[in-house]
C-alpha cells in the first residue's frame, strides 16, 4: 500500500493571473500558502484485475477507458498501465468546491502515488506540470496553475507565470515572526456554499481571450497588488498587508457577477466591523471560505460564530506533496 498527501492552499495576492489566457500574453504573479489540511490518496494492487476506485463514489471497471472520474482516468493513462490492476482510495480533510484548491491537491497526490507504485521518482515542479497537463491540457478545465504548484511545492511561495509557459518558484522571504503573525491573525471561515471553480473562471477566461479591456485592466491591477503584497510581507508590514486584502477583494468582485452574493457580502461586512482589517473569498469565488486578517481575533471569531460561520484553524505546510507510507 502507498499513501500520499497534498496540502490545500490559500491565496495571499495576485490570484487569477495564473490562467494561461492571461499569463501567456502578460505574465502572471501570485503568492500562495499551503496549509495543513490535506487530500490523501491510497494506492494498492488488489488480487483481481480491474480498476477499483473509492472516492465520493465507488467504481469497479475492467478497462481504464471506462473510468468515470476524469482525473483518475487521465492519470492512469498518463502512467501507461497496460493491464490495470489497481485500487485507488481518496480522502480529504475538507470537501471539494470550497476554494482551497482541492482539485490540484488531488491530482498531485494521485500522480505522486502512481509514480511510487511504478517505482519512479518525480520532482515537485515536474509533478506540478504533469498535474497541469491533465487538468488544463487534457481535460480542458478553464483553471490556472497555482493549485498544482503550491500543492506540489508547499510553503509560502511566490510563483511567476511566464508567457513561454514556464513557472518560476521562489519562497516568500519572510521572518519567523511574520510567519507566526500570519498563522495567528489569518482566520478562515466556511460560508456553507460549494461551487465549481470552472464555472466562474470560464467567464474570466472568455473575457481575457477576447481582450476585454476591463478584465485585462483588472488582472493587471491584481498582479500589482500581488507584487505589493510580497513587499509588505517581506518587510514585516502585516497590518498594511491586511488592508491590501480588502482592496484585492473589491477588485476581485468586479471580475464576475457570480463572484459574491448577498450572504457573502453581509458576512464580509460583519467581519470588517468586528476586528478584521481586510479579507476576501479564497479561490475563484462564489462560495467556499472567507479569509480575514484580524487585529482583534476574539471579536472576529465571536461575530462570525454568531453569524453561523464555522472557523477552520490552520498552520502553513512546508512539505508539499509527500509519501506518507510505502
Amino acid at each position: 500500500m502507498i499513501t500520499t498527501r497534498s496540502p490545500l492552499r490559500i491565496s495571499l495576492g495576485g490570484g487569477g493571473t495564473d490562467l494561461p489566457s492571461y499569463y501567456r500574453e502578460h505574465g502572471g504573479f501570485l503568492i500562495a500558502g499551503a496549509i495543513n489540511k490535506y487530500v490523501y490518496i491510497n494506492v494498492m494492487r488488489p488480487f483481481t484485475e480491474g480498476v477499483y476506485l473509492k472516492y465520493s463514489q465507488l467504481e469497479h471497471v475492467r478497462e481504464t477507458s471506462e473510468v468515470q472520474h476524469p482525473i483518475i482516468r487521465e492519470a492512469i493513462k498518463m502512467l501507461g498501465f497496460k493491464t490495470p490492476q489497481i485500487e485507488i482510495t481518496a480522502l480529504a480533510d475538507i470537501p471539494s468546491g470550497t476554494g482551497l484548491g482541492s482539485s490540484g491537491s488531488f491530482t498531485t497526490a494521485l500522480l505522486k502515488a502512481l509514480y511510487v507504485h511504478r517505482m519512479r521518482q518525480i520532482e515537485p515542479k515536474d509533478l506540478a506540470e504533469l498535474a497541469c497537463e491533465i487538468e488544463i491540457d487534457r481535460l480542458g478545465e478553464p483553471i490556472g496553475k497555482q493549485d498544482q504548484y503550491i500543492a506540489a511545492c508547499g510553503g509560502l511561495t511566490c510563483f511567476t507565470f511566464n508567457p513561454d509557459n514556464s513557472v518560476d518558484v521562489m519562497p516568500l522571504n519572510i521572518s519567523m515572526d511574520t510567519k507566526f503573525d500570519l498563522e495567528d491573525n489569518l482566520l478562515l471561515f466556511f460560508t456553507g456554499f460549494s461551487r465549481s471553480a470552472g464555472a466562474i473562471l470560464k467567464d474570466q477566461n472568455t473575457k481575457t481571450k477576447s481582450s476585454d479591456k476591463d478584465m485585462i485592466a483588472n488582472l493587471h491591477f491584481v498582479k500589482e497588488l500581488g507584487l505589493k503584497s510580497k513587499l509588505l510581507l517581506e518587510s514585516g508590514k502585516i497590518e498594511d498587508f491586511g488592508a491590501l486584502m480588502h482592496e484585492h477583494w473589491e477588485h476581485k468582485k468586479r471580475r464576475s457577477g457570480g463572484m459574491s452574493n448577498s450572504h457573502i457580502d453581509e458576512w464580509y461586512d460583519i467581519g470588517m466591523k468586528n476586528g478584521a482589517t481586510g479579507g476576501k473569498l479564497v479561490g475563484a469565488g462564489g462560495g467556499g471560505f472567507l479569509l480575514f486578517y484580524a487585529n482583534d481575533r476574539n471579536k472576529l471569531r465571536h461575530a462570525m460564530a454568531k453569524a453561523g460561520l464555522e472557523e477552520v484553524r490552520f498552520t502553513f505546510d512546508f512539505e508539499g506533496t509527500k509519501v506518507l507510507f510505502s
